[in-house]
């Protein structure tokens, strides 16, 4: 870590001026509105015509573990496609049964099946996986329809939000529209009911416990894309804006923090007391759950979720998930140890109206990256 007396040195070398809270060059990091939605070099994929790309190219908007996007398209013929997990995309210290994994390809699906609805096509969506850890997951069959709605402007504006909730109930209208678009299994917890505590509790215990791992911090790492450059070659992982890293310290990560800084002490401490922080904004929490955990199940969990996630954008809710309670022992044995043995829960959600809803800014990578023929 730069020394402060050199950092000091080199923030004024390069034109920092801190009274005003401007810089001047290299200013601002990379948000998806900076990079091409197409392949800047090789050939495009032929067998895809412009429709079809367009459909991927949405369908890959879908939320991702520390945006991993660990989707892989197999063109089997011009209409019908396989979607792969990609094993390379796993983050096997967190989601060792590739529990969230298969629940983003769930969330692909149903961005996938609403963008070609909208573009005048008809999806058949098959589960042929057995196994979450089977690569071939899902088989999709386009077929011509008529254009259904458009959802598009939703798909493109959707993200995870973790600042700005409101500390305002969700109100009984969105709680009942957000159930109805999840088909159900949506539990709302009030942010001053007991519940809602316990939950917030659990949330805080389960990201201390992850910050103190090792593997589970490496993994972090591993994803994380501070350096333009980096976010510009992979248009993947975690950017400082995907972070929500703002100003004067986004500016001083992305030029003066490493990825391998995350692995020490003080950073570790931060994340649990912002986390911490975060845990007491907000409306309270949302609870999605599934009927099983088979692939099926998660499949159509996550199709679920992307459903929900997407009347909150249209209600100016933002929802942020806190996947450690359900990654940890500590977090998971607590749930189960309030619930029978046939409560499933997939996504726990901490929600919160909005007065902005910001603009996406996570990365995804052209088709023609996770598209093979």
């Amino acid at each position: 870590m730069i020394k402060r007396r050199d950092f000091l040195r080199q923030l004024f070398a390069t034109g920092a001026v801190i009274g005003s809270g401007t810089l001047i060059g290299a200013c601002s990091g990379i948000t998806r509105a900076d990079l091409p939605e197409t392949q800047t070099a090789g050939q495009p994929i032929a067998i895809l015509d412009d429709t079809q790309r367009r459909i991927l190219y949405y369908a890959s908007l879908a939320p991702s573990g520390h945006n991993s996007q660990p989707w892989r398209v197999r063109i089997e013929s011009a209409n019908t496609w396989i979607v792969e997990a990609d094993s390379d995309r796993r983050l096997p210290c967190v989601d060792p049964d590739n529990r969230e994994l298969i629940l983003s390809l769930g969330a692909f699906a149903e961005n996938l099946s609403l963008a070609a609805g909208a573009l005048g096509r008809r999806t058949d969506i098959e589960v042929i996986a057995n196994s979450s850890h089977d690569r071939d997951v899902l088989r999709v069959i386009l077929r011509p329809g008529q254009a259904n709605g458009d959802p598009l402007r939703l798909l493109a504006t959707r993200r995870t939000v973790k600042h700005g909730h409101l500390p305002k109930e969700i109100s009984a209208d969105d709680v009942a529209a957000l159930s109805h678009q999840a088909g159900g299994g949506l539990f709302y917890f009030p942010r001053t009911s007991s519940h809602g505590a316990c939950i917030r509790e659990a949330v805080v215990e389960s990201f201390r416990i992850q910050a103190a791992r090792d593997d589970a911090q490496l993994e972090l790492v591993h994803w994380l894309r501070l350096r333009n450059r980096d976010a510009v070659h992979h248009r993947d992982g975690l950017t400082p804006e995907g972070m929500e890293i703002q100003s004067f310290n986004n500016w001083y990560v992305r030029h003066f923090v490493s990825p391998e800084d995350f692995m020490k002490a003080g950073f570790r401490r931060k994340g649990v007391d912002v986390t911490a922080k975060l845990a007491q904004e907000g409306g309270g929490w949302m609870v999605l759950t599934s009927s099983g955990n088979r692939v099926a199940d998660l499949i159509e969990a996550g199709r679920r979720f992307q459903r929900l996630a997407l009347a909150a954008r249209a209600r100016n809710i933002g929802i942020q998930p806190m996947t450690q309670l359900l990654e940890e022992k500590t977090g998971r044995a607590a749930i189960s140890g309030n619930h029978s043995r046939h409560f499933f829960p997939q996504f726990v959600l901490r929600v919160g109206y909005l007065d902005r809803y910001p603009k996406p800014v996570s990365l995804r990578r052209p088709v023609e990256w996770f598209v093979t023929a």
